[in-house]
Formats: structure tokens, sequence, C-alpha cells
């Protein structure tokens, strides 16, 4: 006859009691509980009870507290945005240097493919100024309109209907700040204007702050990409926050991009060693004394940092571990 056993199809001999399962199996009739189609088989009726062709079963014990968690190997996923697949995984901006000029050696030597850029009122006054296109070509870089400056969700979606107009981008950065002092975001009006350019066809990537619930309540609304904040905008005080980054990282089935508050190198290995998906910077590249060279550092540093999670850091101890046995010493 055909029983189901612990979820699994098995076919004995028949005829048989619980009892004599029990003993097919090799288990002590003490150290175990039966239920048998969703009722308790008592201990004592064991060797009473016949099985049925199409019984279900469930035989269980007490195990101490679980068992050890598997590790699962990591995989060095392809970094994909919106559908377009990048090699590096450094995002860089454009404001805050001194010129275009140093603004494009610095993306130069960082290798990113995308930079963040501003919409702002062309200067009527004096058409010649130098553009950020004649520097940065955008058929070579992906541009990312940004919406910096606006603390409404009607702003931030004027604007960007803008940039699309302008240059036909539709993969675009939101943010939306409360106020000026703290440029914190105001994710009240983040999460409306993110469901608005959502349903207006655009691949929303958002600027967040590090609060894991409402990164996934961004995601739900339709955003592409999940971005908080390392620390307040231009502080360059790095990660304040590992364990909220990296509760949004496990939880985020969007890529997850640290933005805002790297200031060096080392804040942007640790945000990649968290298992982000890339790093934002710009003044921590723009107001380094050396642009050009903070740029190549902070590629190697996302390089090392997504290289070090794939390896799995060692587990931190309590105290010193010997690197060589301390037996058989001379």
């Amino acid at each position: 006859m055909e029983i189901t056993l612990n979820g699994e199809t098995r076919r004995i001999e028949a005829p048989v009691n619980v009892r004599g399962l029990l003993e097919q199996l090799g288990l002590d009739p003490a150290k175990i509980a039966v239920e048998r189609n969703l009722e308790i088989v008592p201990r004592s009726t064991y060797g009473q009870v016949a099985l049925s062709d199409g019984d279900r079963l469930e035989i269980v014990h007490f195990i101490g507290g679980g068992n050890a968690p598997v590790e699962v190997p990591r995989v060095d996923k392809p970094f994909v945005l919106a559908g377009k697949q990048y090699t590096s995984r450094l995002i860089i901006g454009t404001g805050k240097y001194k010129t275009y000029a140093d603004n494009a050696a610095a993306l130069e030597a960082s290798g990113a493919e995308i930079v963040t850029v501003a919409v702002r009122r062309v200067n009527l006054t004096d058409p010649s100024q130098p553009k950020l296109v004649d520097f940065i070509d955008p058929k070579k870089v992906t541009y990312l309109p940004n919406t910096a400056g606006c603390f409404t969700g009607e702003d931030a979606v004027r604007t960007l209907r803008l940039a699309r107009e302008a240059g036909g981008w539709s993969l675009v950065k939101l943010e939306v700040l409360g106020e000026k002092k703290l440029l914190y975001p105001d994710m009240i009006e983040t999460l409306r204007a993110t469901e608005m350019l959502s349903k207006d066809g655009f691949q929303v990537m958002v600027y967040c702050s590090d609060d894991p619930l409402m990164a996934k309540r961004l995601e739900d609304v339709g955003a592409v990409a999940i971005m908080p904040l390392a620390s307040p905008i231009g502080s360059g005080m790095g990660i304040q926050s590992t364990v909220n980054i990296r509760m949004i990282i496990e939880d985020a089935k969007v890529p997850v991009i640290v933005d805002a508050g790297i200031g060096t190198a080392s804040d942007a290995a640790v945000a990649m060693e968290l298992g982000c998906d890339a790093v934002i910077s710009n003044t921590g590249i723009a107001h380094a004394k050396d642009p050009v060279k903070m740029a190549a550092a902070m590629k190697l540093a996302v390089e090392a940092g997504r290289l070090a999670w794939l390896a799995g850091r060692m587990p931190k101890k309590a105290y010193a571990d010997p690197s060589s046995p301390l037996s058989g010493l001379i």
C-alpha cells in the first residue's frame, strides 16, 4: 500500500500497524510522537492502530534548537539597472568640481559608466558658457538626471519630465528633500513621487532614508533601485547604520546603491562589503585635494569591497586565535 510519511510518498507491505512501521524504520517508540491523518496516535495504541492505503503520517522528535545554517555560496551576479548591464559599480556626480574638465578627468580615472546630472535653467545672458555635454558625452556615459533641490513630489515630477524632453532619459534619480539644513529625504513625498513617476513610464532610482520598511514600500510602488543614504548629503561621514543597510539589502529584489555621505575610499569599500550593488560618490571625489586620484581610489575600493563580500569575511572573535598551532612547540 502507499502512505505519505513526513511529506514523502512511500510504498510499504500490508498489513502493518504503527509499531511495525516504527520497527521497520529503526525508531524507538519512546523517543518520538506519531500523528496519523491529523490525529495524534497514543503511544499505548501503536500495536493496535493498523495503517491503511492513503494514510498520512507525521513522525516527530525533539532537537536541540534547530540545525546549523547551511552556507550558501555567494554568486557574482552582473550589475543590471533597468535592463542594462554595467561593468563599473561606481557612480559619480557632476557637481562641486572646479571645472567640467576636472569632472571629466575624474570620470576617466573612476571608470564609472553612469554620472548623475542636475537639471537647471539655461543661462540666457551668456549662452556660450561651457556645458557639461561638451566634456562628458551622453552617448558614451549614461546620464542620470536627478531632482536635487526639489522639496515636493510635484516639483520632482516636473523636473524629470523636462529632463526626459531634453535628453530622452527615462532612467532617473529621485530626490525629494524635507528641508534645506539636513537635506534629509521627505519619505512621504518621495513615496508619492515614485508612484507618480513609475506610472508615467520612468525607471526610478530613489534616494531614501535607511528605513528597511520604507525601502520595501518604494520597491512595491515601482522603484528600480533603492538608494539609502550612508549619512547626510555632502557630510563625508561614511556609513552610520550598517545594520539598517544590511537589512535593506537582504530584503530587496532590486539593486541597492548607497548614496550620500561617502567621503573616502574606505567608506565605499564598507558599503560594498555589506553586499551593496553599487556606490555613488560626488562630494567625496569633487572635494578631495586631488579629485582624480580619489576617483581612482574609489574605483579600486569598490572592486575590493565587492570581492571581499563575495569571499565572505571571517567571523569576528572576542579573543586572539593563533594562526599557527600552539602544540608541538620546541
